[in-house]
């Protein structure tokens, strides 16, 4: 980023960035060690789903920790802007949401996996709000609920066995990101 593009940011614009950012890699890195659980479960609740419905859980959750990760990507390449900021973090919300729902299959619907999915899922709908048309990342409040959410949705994750405080996950690769395909995830 150039001198010129941090002299034309609107106030608050590295503050919200933060704020976003930091959901986003919370978001992602939810998303990456749901898929390595989902990969690497064994137990009878993930050998009773099927095999055809363990690799599709599998692909789908490898799936959704890529574009977490590579809607954080998005926000490191490119200059402070709170509305689009705030997309990448919805997005990096709504791809753990969907990694939450693969947890819950292999889990079998057990108890603390379904309330982390439900917490995975309002964390979702909490970054769409503070990302919504006519809020565009700069409202405090729906801000302040997504940051609250994502961290209720990381506590739940912890519960559930899917996510544990100081496991190293491996990262997650971002794979092609053409301008098309980014441009359609709204990025």
């Amino acid at each position: 980023m150039s001198e010129r593009d941090q002299e034309e940011q609107p106030p608050g614009a590295a503050a919200l960035r933060r704020s976003h950012a930091a959901r986003a890699e919370s978001a992602a890195a939810r998303a990456a060690a749901l898929s390595h659980y989902v990969e690497h479960r064994r137990g009878p609740a993930a050998e009773t789903a099927g095999s055809a419905d363990r690799a599709e859980a599998v692909w789908k959750s490898q799936h959704a920790a890529r574009v977490a990760a590579q809607a954080l990507a998005v926000i490191s390449e490119s200059a402070p802007d709170p509305a689009a900021d705030s997309r990448c973090a919805r997005n990096a919300a709504a791809s753990a949401a969907q990694a939450s729902r693969m947890g819950r299959l292999i889990d079998d619907d057990a108890e603390p996996s379904v309330a982390a999915c439900e917490a995975a899922l309002k964390a979702s709908l909490a970054a769409s709000a503070a990302a919504g048309a006519g809020r565009l990342g700069a409202d405090g409040e729906l801000n302040s609920e997504a940051d609250e959410a994502e961290k209720a949705a990381v506590a739940a994750a912890e519960r559930a066995g899917w996510i544990r405080p100081g496991q190293q996950i491996p990262s997650v690769s971002t794979g092609v990101r053409s301008g098309e395909v980014m441009s359609m995830m709204h990025l």
